[in-house]
């Protein structure tokens, strides 16, 4: 609503500076010094091609006059806008009712495994499956990757926080971390 709230005051704002620069424009020139003075104005603001400027400011004030004319419009559009396509509210909190909080939180691995691709977790079934520990190089054949894939899937997990890696004679011991086990 707040953006509404900005348009409908731009609006308004705009608006009444127009109708007030309009008001302000007539008055000013009065109809005996300028017979047509909206022909006279016009000719005034092509910049003297048809005869010079009598007044220098004219030109200045037909510009204001054309600015105000758009963001009049532009508020208008604004406005109508977000009216016709009000935000959509996704995921207000309240909205599950009667779900226990045991059944909204899942376990940490099945969080962590929806976030994987298909190699990724190929490597994270295999480590469970060995209770969470295990070689790297035995690691990598069994999930069927190369040693070049795994070392880099090993590497991000354990950037993540996933596993981690302990050098045992020419290779790696792979663990999860206890908060997954």
């Amino acid at each position: 609503m707040r953006k509404t709230s900005f348009f409908i005051i731009l609006f308004f704002v705009s608006l009444a500076c127009l109708i007030g620069l309009f008001v302000f424009m007539v008055y000013s020139y009065p109809s005996s010094e300028y017979p047509d003075w909206m022909s006279d104005m016009w000719s005034h603001m092509g910049g003297g091609m048809m005869g010079g400027l009598s007044d220098p400011y004219l030109g200045y004030f037909g510009a204001l006059f054309i600015v105000l004319i758009v963001v009049v419009v532009v508020s208008l559009a604004g406005l109508v806008y977000f009216l016709l396509f009000p935000e959509l509210k996704i995921g207000q909190p309240g909205t599950q009712r009667g779900i226990s909080e045991s059944s909204k939180k899942p376990d940490a691995i099945e969080s962590i495994r929806r976030t994987l691709n298909s190699d990724e977790q190929k490597i994270l079934e295999v480590l469970e499956k060995h209770d969470g520990k295990y070689l790297q190089k035995y690691l990598g054949k069994e999930a069927g990757l190369s040693r070049l894939k795994t070392h880099r899937i090993l590497a991000r997990f354990a950037e993540r926080g996933i596993v981690t890696l302990e050098k045992k004679g020419n290779t790696n011991e792979v663990k999860l971390e206890e908060w997954l086990t």
